[in-house]
């Protein structure tokens, strides 16, 4: 039982770790407004980390991710008009992002668009 519990508060650290990075790395492209999300087991639907404009981001840092159950979580959680996205790695690789086809088509349009008008 203490080595469950042991593994549970060493993921939570770790789920915190994560999300400190990844606001920090948003931060880093100018989202100076992003940050940790208010964390209550995800009753309130506040994504993870906040400050990228109408994304929902989940945050995930597990070795064997089911990223099916990731997106539907971030699909259930994220508010109207939010893009729901995980973004997830395992140790030591680098981050990704998983979205909708649908959501990841919108926002090529609009970088498209802007990089035509260059």
């Amino acid at each position: 039982v203490l080595e469950v519990w042991e593994m549970s508060i060493n993921s939570k650290a770790k789920g915190k770790r994560s999300e400190l990075e990844i606001a920090r790395i948003f931060r880093e492209y100018g989202y100076e407004d992003a940050r940790r999300g208010v964390q209550y087991n995800g009753a309130d639907g506040s994504a993870d980390v906040l400050g990228l404009p109408n994304i929902h981001a989940e945050i995930k840092h597990q070795e064997k991710l089911n990223i099916y159950d990731a997106m539907e979580q971030a699909i259930g959680d994220a508010r109207e008009g939010e893009i729901p996205a995980v973004f997830h790695r395992r140790n030591r690789d680098y981050w990704k992002v998983t979205l909708r086809l649908e959501d990841f088509m919108e926002i090529y349009k609009v970088w498209e668009t802007h990089t035509q008008t260059k």
